[in-house]
């Protein structure tokens, strides 16, 4: 882990997708680093803000009642540019011209990757881990994915009382491009008879059989939860199943949630987590350290080399799916 002295003023952006508690991140990071009597900057729009220059002073008054807002404050988005090295030199630039000693990335896999080559840049660099997909490596669990899921399974919760009412099946796509992280929580705490996710690749066959399965049991409704990263998900699903409707049994209806499972304020645990990973990074930088991601893990707070996480991918327990199975039954 490398080593830093002498800070007086430190930046924060939030990068990539917005989650559910990165507005509690960057309260944290703010009020603890003026404890600390340093200075702090917000880089607005994410590296796309931060190549162009967009920096403002942020105070603790700037951040007050931000804890329950949803989505940042500080705003974000992609940004391909940033992807190039001259991009790159650009920011570094700005970030040498704002005198700020070390900056806090709060973001998922791509912006991480970001901060990783920002620091083999000479950049001092903190991580901070928010993605609702809760797929990045040095985490177990990240900012937004609680409100994410919480948000998911009131929508399908919501959904079985009618599918009961009508005897229908409804088939519900949730985010998650490359992870099914999502699709398989909200499928096994919804009580989902089929979960469909990228990193398994289910035959609409069999889709199809588990359906008609739960139809025969005597079931009054079936859910089918799929990520939107799925080779099959919910257009292509919803397709096979209409020209095969007499098959299911049920009446098939399709929801896609989208966007709206980032929206809304953060639950308890999103600001918990995002305070507690806030308030981590500036003590790491107190202490002279940086080049690490903070993360929650084994229900610590813990940082991770950010070569590590640039590195590896997290995996996801499948085992898990085999449980949701034997539930649905």
């Amino acid at each position: 882990m490398e080593k830093l002295t002498g800070i007086k003023r430190i930046g924060v952006l939030t990068s990539g997708g917005d989650a559910p508690g990165m507005n509690a991140a960057i309260r944290a990071v703010v009020r603890t680093a003026l404890d600390k009597g340093w200075e702090v900057c917000g880089i607005r729009q994410g590296y796309a803000g931060l190549i162009r220059n967009d920096v403002i002073p942020m105070g603790a008054r700037g951040v007050s009642g931000i804890i329950q807002r949803g989505g940042t404050i500080l705003g974000s988005s992609r940004s391909p540019e940033f992807q190039t090295t001259e991009g790159r030199e650009a920011a570094l630039k700005v970030i040498q011209g704002n005198c700020t000693d070390a900056l806090v990335i709060i973001g998922g896999n791509g912006s991480q990757s970001g901060a990783y080559e920002l620091s083999q840049m000479g950049c001092p660099v903190i991580g901070i881990a928010s993605t609702i997909d809760n797929d990045l490596y040095g985490s177990d669990i990240t900012i937004g994915v609680d409100t994410a899921l919480n948000i998911a399974l009131e929508a399908i919760d919501r959904l079985k009382v009618t599918a009961s009412s009508h005897h229908r099946a409804f088939l519900v796509e949730v985010m998650g491009r490359e992870c099914g992280y999502l699709a398989l929580m909200a499928g096994i705490a919804g009580g989902a008879e089929v979960i469909v996710i990228p990193e398994v690749d289910v035959h609409p066959e069999i889709a199809a059989a588990e359906l008609r399965a739960a139809y025969e049991r005597g079931k009054a409704h079936a859910i089918i939860v799929v990520a939107e990263g799925a080779r099959c998900n919910a257009a292509r699903l919803g397709h096979f199943f209409a020209e095969h409707q007499q098959r299911l049994g049920f009446e098939l209806r399709t929801t896609v949630l989208g966007h709206v499972q980032r929206g809304g304020a953060p639950g308890a645990m999103d600001r918990l987590l995002g305070t507690q990973m806030g308030a981590a990074a500036v003590e790491h930088l107190s202490r002279g350290e940086h080049g690490v991601l903070m993360g929650m893990r084994r229900g610590e707070i813990s940082s991770t080399q950010l070569s590590e996480v640039a590195a590896n991918k997290k995996p996801l327990d499948t085992h898990l799916l085999e449980l949701a199975r034997i539930l649905a039954k």
